[in-house]
């Protein structure tokens, strides 16, 4: 992939010429990277350096790249022209950015930059000679959509003289130079075992280092894409990353990322290095204790409370038999765990093929809303008495095959629909999933899934709890029927997501598909009552009509308004934007099929008082719709360190993100601006 993109970029650059004066047919010749070539003096000294420098300024939404691209692209290409006397040496680039598109790592600058170069006159170049230089530079222009090949011919003029520097031009230069990556000040040594490469780098246990990143100065040493540990040992930083392909024994350099466009160039050499437990053991445990917490919490969601009630009549129903009631949690927590450890493999499974999703993709899809939204309604007319099913029923056979499957099923179904929203402390732990180790990020969706099948397995396990429950009776009966109402409410909540996807003909689909569906289980329920069967039969309708209602549903969203009631649709560039010019910002990520996201907004984002006191102070709300599924919005979760919603993050004017908590007031709001 790597060589085809070089190939490929590589005979775009070629015709870079044609290219421009294409663009001047389509673009008006404006270049998407607009490039300026400039001295730090134009009176460079014989016999003395100097320093030069292409001072690029990409458009917004735009990027240059590094002189290592990543996993595509192409660093600019200089070819010089240069008076007797003048030589130049290497391009000298900044730290870099990291974005990740599609799966593939791009080394980038997505705003203002400068490519330094040292000019150095000969000793004989006499005092007043003119020094014109000219250079034809070509570099590539990228969104995360599409590329174009740009090019300029640049010129300098420069004479011979005492190489006095104008304050502004040094003021300008030092800005750049503080972006160069500083030489460190010791070697650094990589191993590699088991596919895995390991660095120990020489840092001062007292130096502040912030989003690192390593930086290959060429290919071989890791994937590029692939996440990095990192972690700190004393005086050394120890990095652990997926080793690239190829890579030769022998010193290798790199970059080291330690702040905003801060680093260190490093030479890396074989040698021991000690293998990093510490960190991601203690990063694995935190994920995994906050996964079980918030599966636990899901219970309560309208969708998961009536089948765990339901479940818990059936303990009722089922009276001291300890066997029969710990079989039934088995299977119920094992179908749960199982589901958990499903979605979360597919999500890895998918983020590796390049697939910018998160956690909750499921739910993007609107044919798995529409499946969801017919089978939330049979179980809901089950409950309701409408028709009888073994899996859901009264539980007379709890202990037979029939009560496993039911069971089994029945925790399938609970972590499909429950697991979506990310509420309290699953954010974090959901982001750690998608960066530890594959058998780390297994074990947290495993985690999840138990603590999702907690409550059901402690009241099976804990014979004092069970002995709580009320005793069998006539009650169950009517219990089970009002344990409808939030299935009911459940499906009615499906159909309006299915028209926030895909609009008010996918949600009319959707009620009408729901509505032939009763009638079928009304028709399976009349015969039930006269001792005669027709499931097998109901079977096969329900699912020719899910076919049929799926390939019915609208291709594409509906279309969303730019700006609704004073907030605006979230983009990477306003917000960077908005943050230069020191306004407050206030971001939050959402769905329409998270139930956490909605209750924070009726509770506490769309309050009276929280509209006033973010006008008075000139808030700008920006919202990330991630309803649908939406790279830019993935990667920037991914960013945050998180793999789902909601996210609620503040920018005070002149400061970094501050993260909100996943439970919001509007006490919380108001006093970020009070």
């Amino acid at each position: 992939m790597r060589i085809f993109h070089v190939f490929l970029m590589t005979v775009l650059l070629t015709f870079a010429p044609v290219a421009a004066r294409a663009q001047g047919a389509f673009g008006q010749g404006v270049p998407h990277i607009a490039a300026e070539l400039t001295a730090e003096t134009t009176v460079p000294q014989p016999g003395r350096d100097a320093t030069i420098a292409f001072s690029m300024t990409p458009e917004a939404g735009w990027h240059g790249y590094w002189e290592n691209p990543g996993d595509a692209g192409l660093g600019m290409t200089v070819k010089w022209t240069l008076p007797k006397g003048v030589t130049i040496g290497a391009l000298r680039y900044p730290v870099p950015e990291t974005l990740l598109i599609s799966g593939l790592m791009n080394h980038v600058y997505e705003g203002p930059y400068g490519v330094l170069a040292k000019l150095t006159l000969a000793p004989d170049v006499a005092a007043g000679t003119k020094l014109p230089i000219t250079v034809r530079a070509d570099w590539l222009a990228c969104t995360d959509k599409v590329c174009v090949p740009e090019g300029a011919e640049l010129r300098l003029d420069l004479t011979a003289g005492d190489g006095t520097i104008p304050p502004s031009r040094r003021a300008q230069f030092d800005g750049w130079r503080s972006h160069l990556p500083r030489p460190l000040g010791g070697e650094a040594r990589y191993a590699v075992a088991d596919g895995r490469l390991r660095l120990a780098i020489p840092f001062p246990a007292g130096a502040d280092a912030r989003d690192v990143h390593l930086f290959p100065l060429a290919d071989g040493l890791t994937r590029y894409a692939a996440p990095q540990a990192v972690s700190r040992q004393g005086d050394r930083l120890l990095i652990e990353t997926e080793v690239g392909q190829g890579l030769k024994p022998g010193p290798m350099q790199a970059v080291l990322r330690t702040g905003d466009h801060v680093g260190f160039l490093l030479t890396a050499r074989p040698g021991e290095v000690p293998a990093i437990r510490s960190g991601t053991l203690r990063t694995a445990l935190i994920a995994l204790g906050g996964a079980v917490l918030g599966g636990l919490l899901l219970n309560i969601m309208p969708c998961v409370f009536p089948i765990l009630g339901l479940k818990a009549m059936k303990l009722a129903k089922a009276g001291g038999d300890e066997h029969v009631v710990r079989r039934e949690a088995l299977a119920y927590g094992l179908g749960i765990v199982l589901t958990c450890l499903a979605l979360g493999g597919l999500l890895l499974g998918l983020r590796a093929a390049g697939a910018a999703v998160g956690w909750a993709f499921q739910l993007q899809d609107p044919r798995i809303i529409l499946g969801l939204l017919l089978l939330v309604t049979a179980i809901a007319f089950n409950l309701a008495g409408l028709f009888e099913l073994s899996a859901y029923g009264g539980g007379g056979k709890l202990a037979g095959k029939g009560g496993l499957a039911g069971a089994f099923w029945t925790g399938v179904l609970v972590a499909f629909v429950a697991t979506p929203c990310t509420g309290p402390f699953m954010g974090a732990a959901m982001g750690a999933a998608l960066v530890l180790p594959l058998a780390a990020s297994l074990a947290i969706f495993a985690g999840l899934g138990l603590g999702l099948a907690l409550p059901f397995l402690l009241l099976a396990y804990l014979p004092a709890l069970r002995t709580r429950l009320p005793k069998p009776g006539a009650w169950m009966g009517r219990v089970q029927k009002i344990l409808s109402v939030p299935l009911f409410l459940t499906a009615l909540g499906l159909a309006w997501l299915l028209g926030q996807q895909r609009g008010v003909p996918a949600m009319t689909l959707g009620l009408g598909a729901a509505l032939i569906l009763a009638l079928l289980l009304w028709w399976l329920g009349s015969r039930q009552h006269q001792g005669k069967r027709g499931g097998l039969l109901v079977t096969v309708a329900a699912l020719a009509l899910l076919g049929g209602s799926t390939m019915l549903l609208p291709t594409r969203a509906p279309a969303v308004a730019a700006e609704v009631e004073g907030r605006i649709p979230f983009d990477e560039a306003r917000l960077a934007s908005l943050r230069a010019a020191s306004k407050p910002v206030f971001l939050y990520f959402t769905a329409d099929w998270c139930l956490t996201c909605k209750a924070n907004e009726a509770a506490a984002i769309d309050r009276s008082e929280t509209r006033a006191a973010f006008d008075k102070a000139g808030v700008t709300v920006m919202v990330g719709d991630w309803t649908n599924a939406d790279p830019a919005i993935t990667r920037f979760l991914e960013g945050q360190g998180r793999s789902g919603v909601p996210l609620y993050l503040w920018y005070a004017p002149g400061k970094d993100a501050q993260t909100l908590p996943q439970i919001l007031t509007p006490a919380t709001l108001t006093a970020l601006v009070s």
